[in-house]
């Protein structure tokens, strides 16, 4: 009987842990679409990604991504069936739909919940249609959102974090894509035409991928891929980006008049396919993605009182994205507490995490793997994870396997490979 119940409690953990069932097809049109089927709650959720992000941006008019997401709602359609902004949002109100877009470095992302009940998912994509197919990009709406985002990053100019944030992009990916950034002087020079042509470009039935979660069959599932992508253009194969080369060490020093520096240390880290990417992960929780138990908050912060947070992360993207640690200290204290990051990040580079580390970096991954699915929502981000990035349909799956299969050998190898220290670059802003 004992055995019997020990074999049954395997089991039902075994199935705790199971992802969804992600089936996977590519429509007529060309797109890729991934889909979970998902009964519980009358809700449909559809992401559409493009390779539309900001490392697409035109020369010396960074921001054209941005804003082209941004004003996908701003009017749609032609003659009689034209939709301005008002109307658009008149109507999304009405069928108690939430539209948005958004832009980063490798895609831009128009995402859609609606009700699956027949006239409010019928009114909801048909508007998603429109506004994906046939955006106007208004001039007085293009004028306005110019002024907004000027303005803005006018302001983000004088704020030592900011400034900390753009310099650091530009040291760690010299001549590279992920190293632009967007000034008021290269979104003043953005045009209409250069947001038709942008979206013309990247907006295609190609390189789209739909994911879909919700209260819908997949014969349904196909039909609003095929209803939202068919009007795209075809598009041609997209253009890689150029292959990044690694900074040399450095330290950049910026003037500012802020009470404390602000500290950011890193370089190219890994790509979101990177064979690496578990062990690093799991490393990164014990040298400073696990918060208060992580060892640059526990020598930094809790003995030292240099700073009242620090942390590491891994931000992977199609190319390398950054690995980065960031502190803010008093200025006075800014080189002791470089100091300490560099023994603390060597001594981790040379011997990796301890056994005991180890163990509760990799219990915290994978128990934490349940809140980070637990609603359609989140799981449309990672549907579209998976689709853009062409990860493994059961990465959900494999994810608390993975995670569970890394030793210290592995993270010390993974972190060598991938965190050089003549590569490292040091931005410090209000420097004394």
């Amino acid at each position: 009987m004992r055995i019997f119940i020990a074999l049954l409690l395997v089991a039902l953990s075994g199935f705790a842990q199971a992802g969804p069932q992600i089936q996977h097809w590519v429509a007529p049109s060309g797109a890729k679409v991934y889909f979970v089927e998902s009964r519980g709650l009358p809700i449909l959720d559809v992401q559409i990604d493009f390779v539309a992000g900001s490392a697409r941006d035109p020369a010396e008019k960074s921001g054209v991504a941005s804003l082209a997401a941004g004003l996908l709602e701003s009017g749609a359609g032609e003659g009689a069936g034209a939709l301005d902004e008002e109307q658009i949002s008149g109507r999304l109100v009405d069928l108690a739909a939430h539209l948005s877009s958004s832009a980063d470095h490798d895609r831009s992302s128009l995402v859609l919940r609606t009700l699956s009940s027949a006239e409010e998912k019928t009114g909801a994509l048909a508007l998603l249609n429109a506004v994906l197919s046939a955006p106007t990009f208004p001039e007085g709406a293009l004028a306005r959102e110019k002024s907004r985002a000027i303005e803005a990053l006018k302001e983000a100019a004088t704020r030592p974090d900011s400034i900390a944030a753009k310099r650091f992009a530009a040291a760690i990916y010299p001549g590279h894509p992920y190293g632009n950034v967007a000034t008021p002087e290269s979104v003043a020079r953005v045009t209409r035409d250069d947001l038709v042509a942008f979206y013309k470009t990247h907006y295609t039935s190609r390189d789209a991928v739909v994911s879909i979660i919700g209260d819908v069959s997949k014969d349904e599932a196909a039909a609003i891929a095929q209803q939202l992508t068919a009007t795209l253009p075809a598009g041609i194969e997209t253009v890689a980006l150029p292959v990044i080369t690694l900074p040399q060490r450095d330290t950049v020093k910026v003037a500012h008049p802020a009470t404390q520096s602000h500290i950011n240390i890193g370089l190219p880290g890994m790509s979101r396919t990177d064979p690496d990417y578990f062990a690093l992960l799991v490393g990164n929780y014990t040298l400073g993605g696990g918060g208060f138990v992580s060892r640059l908050m526990k020598e930094v912060r809790e003995k030292r009182g240099y700073a009242y947070s620090v942390y590491s992360y891994f931000a992977p993207r199609v190319q390398a994205g950054p690995f980065q640690i960031g502190l803010q200290t008093k200025r006075e204290q800014a080189q002791d507490a470089l100091k300490v990051v560099d023994e603390v990040l060597t001594k981790f580079l040379a011997e990796g995490p301890t056994a005991q580390e180890l163990a509760a970096a990799k219990k915290n991954l994978i128990d934490g793997q349940a809140l980070r699915i637990d609603s359609n929502a989140k799981l449309l981000g990672y549907l579209s994870l998976i689709g853009f990035y062409g990860l493994p349909l059961d990465y959900l799956d494999q994810f608390p396997r993975k995670v569970g299969a890394i030793t210290r050998d592995d993270v010390k190898a993974a972190f060598q490979r991938h965190v050089k220290p003549e590569n490292l670059v040091t931005v410090v802003v209000a420097a004394d």
